[in-house]
Formats: structure tokens, sequence, C-alpha cells
């Protein structure tokens, strides 16, 4: 296998598996899949996060409309980060390991990549033509 293709599959399974990660986070938050706690009520702001994370991770580890998901993921982990995690504390607070917010913002970038790098080879919009 040269460079070219191992990178290629590098990338595919970084979307795949960090979609089906916030999938799983939206399936966590809307039906209580491995949760204590029951879902947020519907149509609340948590609510439509965890629509957005199941079905935006969905549709990145499919590789299907990839770069609308991957923003609007994106922005969601933005908005996450900001108003759940950091909640403009200063100090010790700003920062995500002081905020529990590390995995907020990790997400927001990645999936910035994916929205800037396209689905990539392993996709349905490779087999759509819409790379």
């Amino acid at each position: 296998m040269d460079r070219a293709q191992l990178q290629n599959l590098t990338y595919a399974a970084l979307r795949i598996v960090s979609g089906v990660l916030f999938a799983f986070h939206g399936a966590q938050k809307l039906f209580g899949l491995l949760a204590t706690h029951p879902g947020p009520p519907a149509m609340s702001q948590m609510w439509f996060g965890g629509v957005i994370e199941l079905v935006g991770g969905i549709l990145i580890a499919l590789g299907l409309f990839t770069r609308p998901a991957a923003v609007l993921a994106s922005g969601t982990m933005a908005v996450a980060y900001f108003q759940f995690h950091w909640k403009g504390a200063l100090g010790a607070k700003l920062f995500p390991i002081a905020n529990d917010g590390e995995l907020a913002v990790i997400y927001c970038f990645v999936f910035l990549a994916i929205a800037a790098h396209g689905a990539g080879m392993v996709s349905i919009d490779r087999l759509r033509g819409r790379v």
C-alpha cells in the first residue's frame, strides 16, 4: 500500500469513527441509550442537539452530505463548548481541561477539518460523484 492510499484510508477511518461516536452521543441524549437519565424534553435545545448529533453523526460516518453535516456538527460543538462548558468563566475554567469541554472542542475541530476536506474515498458522496 502506498502513502496516498494509507492517508486516504486513515482519513476514512477518522471520519467514520468520529461520526459513529458522535451519533452515539445523540442516541444517548434522545433515547437514554447507555445513560442513567431520561432524555431531554422534545423540541428543547438539548433535544435539537441530540438530533444533530445522531443524524449528523450517521451522515458523517456514511459519507453522505458530508460537508454540510460536518459544518452543522462543528457549529453545534462550538455552541456546546461556549454555552455549556466555558459559560464565560475566567481563570482556570477558561480552559477545556478544567471545564470538561475537551470533547466538544476536539469534535468541533475534527468536524471542521472534515467539512474542509470532504467525504473522501470511502463514502457515499464519492459514489454520487460529490467528493
